[in-house]
């Protein structure tokens, strides 16, 4: 196996190691929710939360989430900034695409390996902050 390989499966363990939590796991989705499939893109303001909406919205006490958020933050899979006294953060748009690319290459459907992409590749539409 490349060293590329390598460091593409070790970075999807560490993903799916944070999804791992359904409190994380609930937290990615909820984040994610902004870029359904056959989406082409949403604004700024509706692809991010602040923390405290997210702990309001998927009942999880502040300090909890703080550390859930870390994990996240950590694995790659979400970005965060801070406004103020308040943080907003947002889905990784790479991670997603990590994620994606992964599961479009395990589709039963997909075109043989000598062939290139998935079928549907063409087709797809992906929020902004997906691409």
């Amino acid at each position: 196996m490349s060293k590329n390989k390598n460091e593409s499966t070790a970075r999807l363990a560490e993903m799916f190691k944070a999804l791992g939590n359904s409190h994380r796991l609930a937290v990615f989705l909820r984040l994610a929710s902004c870029c359904p499939p056959g989406t082409r893109s949403v604004s700024e303001p509706e692809a991010r939360r602040f923390v405290g909406q997210l702990g309001d919205e998927l009942d999880i006490a502040p300090s909890t989430l703080s550390h859930h958020i870390k994990e996240l933050r950590q694995a790659g899979l979400i970005q965060v900034e801070r406004k103020g006294k308040n943080i907003e953060c947002w889905v990784s748009g790479e991670a997603l695409g990590a994620l994606a690319h992964l599961f479009v290459g395990l589709s039963p459907t997909r075109r043989s390996d000598t062939e290139g992409e998935h079928p549907d590749a063409g087709n797809r539409t992906v929020c902004s902050h997906c691409e």
